[in-house]
């Protein structure tokens, strides 16, 4: 457990410190997206205020110690700490990815379940192909195709928000609903993708499983067909739980720009407003907070692997 905490805390400070790098590396600074209207002597005035004329070893080590303080920063764009920031957009993002990943892990189970169990027919070659079309397509593109079908054609959901207009003028049951129609394109557009994911993994997991010599001593004294399938389900769970752990980054990558589609006012929005303002602390604090979870999804995964499979366990 310790060496994980170590490992996580490494990868967090290893990447926050190259975002810096990069953004201080990055032409433009906040003086400069302010616009063409603005004077050479205010911006260096700008300047000079935030610190940005001092060299990147001399703004690193400021900006260490004060992360290192469990200061985030000031955002310059929303002229707000940045923690503020944050506490805003975080749960909101972690309320759309934890309803993505729970549709794609479900989903992408019963899927490749069903078709490992049926390898080779027919109906599996076919889900394979529209699984693997799926899997090709990029959140933002899949985004804005469900926007112009499903809000610009059929009228049938909103195409931005996460409520609508009228919604403090709703009952609680007219704001259940109104939500969840929020909800449905932005959901649609992170997990089906995912669902194709966990659905190939799934599927090659259960037709190696259902290869292995227990499955034919199940049928041998005489189990039931859906009773041999469900313990071979069970063995071959192992690559999805990893594969959980491995969707997270991609979750959040997603959520970026999907977010940004829909203007779902969560982390991804915030860290594309704050790009493009400039606002670095904003943008080191995201990363920083993205490499925590990818982190701390990785030792989930590891830890429910060990549980479902004693054999892993470290002596």
């Amino acid at each position: 457990m310790i060496l994980r905490v170590a490992q996580g805390a490494t990868v967090v400070f290893a990447a926050a410190t190259l975002a810096f790098v990069l953004l201080q590396l990055a032409p433009g600074d906040p003086a400069t997206a302010l616009g063409e209207g603005i004077s050479p002597e205010l911006r260096a005035t700008i300047r000079t205020q935030y610190g940005l004329d001092d060299s990147i070893a001399v703004q690193y080590g400021r900006w260490l110690s004060s992360l290192l303080r469990g200061d985030l920063g000031w955002s310059r764009d929303q002229h707000r700490p940045v923690a503020a920031v944050l506490s805003d957009a975080l749960p909101r993002t972690l309320f759309l990815m934890g309803c993505a990943l729970s549709v794609s892990l479900v989903g992408g189970m019963l899927v490749g379940a069903w078709q490992g169990a049926r390898a080779g027919s027919r109906r599996d070659r076919a889900t394979s192909t529209a699984l693997l079309v799926l899997y090709s397509l990029p959140e933002f593109w899949l985004a804005l195709v469900l926007v112009v079908l499903f809000a610009h054609y059929l009228r049938w959901l909103p195409a931005t928000g996460i409520t609508g207009d009228m919604y403090d003028y709703m009952n609680t049951r007219e704001q259940l609903l109104d939500r969840l129609r929020h909800l449905v394109l932005p959901l649609a557009s992170l997990s089906l993708v995912g669902v194709a994911v966990f659905a190939r993994y799934q599927r090659n997991a259960m037709q190696d499983s259902m290869a292995q010599a227990f499955v034919r001593t199940a049928r041998a004294k005489g189990l039931t067909e859906s009773a041999v399938r469900r313990e071979a389900w069970r063995s071959a769970l192992l690559p999805v739980i990893t594969m959980t752990g491995v969707m997270l980054p991609a979750l959040i990558t997603g959520a970026v720009f999907v977010e940004r589609v829909f203007s779902w006012p969560g982390m991804g929005f915030a860290m594309i407003r704050a790009i493009e303002a400039r606002d670095y602390p904003v943008v080191s604090a995201g990363v920083i907070l993205g490499s925590a979870l990818t982190a701390c999804g990785a030792a989930l995964a590891d830890i429910a692997r060990e549980i479902a499979d004693p054999r892993l366990r470290s002596p």
